[in-house]
């Protein structure tokens, strides 16, 4: 097999979470144009059937499915529904994800749970249920999406319940890598910095000075640039890798 064949997923199947938009749709068209049958899970119907004809535009076919990640019912419907619906399961993509900004004193008990529920709790509950097809059938590849912001804190917003979760994302993805390893599971992180989305203003003016200014490249990612990492974690190119967290992020945590 030649080096660039190792970055090929034909064959094999994929199932993104948060997938209808931003970071998550660059995902999914990355790992379909590498081969991959590709489904995605969100919440919203008619942006999950916007996301499916943009992304037919260039010539890909996915499988939308409407679902709420932090509904265990849910996660086992999206599942079962790729499991069914693309033949088999080999790569989860733990993309979706919830971020506030309030300083510690202003963070409500609602604003809290719903980050923690959303980007460690069903992160968790997605990986379970993968890894059990996964465990079954040989194995496959698990990638989460953590974040810079779970190895630095992020100034000058205050995030301490994103932070902290993103965090426990990296952690997690170690745990579950030396656990799941003998399974032939790896499980695996990239930490992006910061990347153009409806997630992360990063064209606010009074952001610019430390969001941008502050990083070695001085300017922002788009989610194209952060889908080729995604693709190698899920890839035959890394198979030796497992419980690594891959950062990102134009040099920002250099400094």
């Amino acid at each position: 097999m030649g080096v660039l064949e190792t970055f090929r997923l034909d064959g094999r199947t994929a199932l993104v979470t948060g997938g209808n938009r931003g970071l998550g749709k660059a995902f999914v068209l990355a790992l379909a144009q590498a081969g991959a049958r590709v489904a995605f899970v969100a919440r919203d119907a008619d942006r999950n059937a916007a996301a499916v004809t943009e992304m037919a535009a260039e010539g890909v076919e996915v499988l939308a499915i409407t679902g709420d990640i932090t509904v265990e019912s849910d996660v086992d419907r999206a599942v079962q529904a790729t499991v069914d619906g693309l033949g088999g399961l080999d790569v989860l993509v733990n993309n979706a994800g919830a971020c506030f900004h309030n300083p510690s004193w202003d963070v409500p008990d609602a604003e809290w749970d719903a980050v923690f529920d959303l980007n460690v709790r069903a992160l968790w509950k997605c990986s379970r249920a993968a890894a059990r097809h996964m465990a079954a059938h040989g194995g496959g590849s698990i990638v989460n999406v953590g974040s810079m912001s779970g190895v630095i804190v992020n100034r000058p917003q205050w995030q301490p319940a994103y932070n902290a979760s993103k965090a426990a994302v990296h952690h997690l993805t170690r745990s579950l890598a030396a656990e799941w390893a003998p399974q032939g599971i790896r499980v695996n992180a990239v930490a992006p910095g910061y990347v153009k989305t409806e997630m992360s203003p990063v064209d606010r003016p009074e952001l610019q000075r430390y969001w941008i200014e502050d990083a070695p490249q001085r300017r922002f990612a788009v989610p194209e640039e952060i889908s080729p990492s995604v693709v190698f974690l899920a890839a035959a190119a890394s198979s030796f890798m497992t419980g690594a967290v891959l950062v990102v992020d134009g040099g920002y945590t250099a400094f």
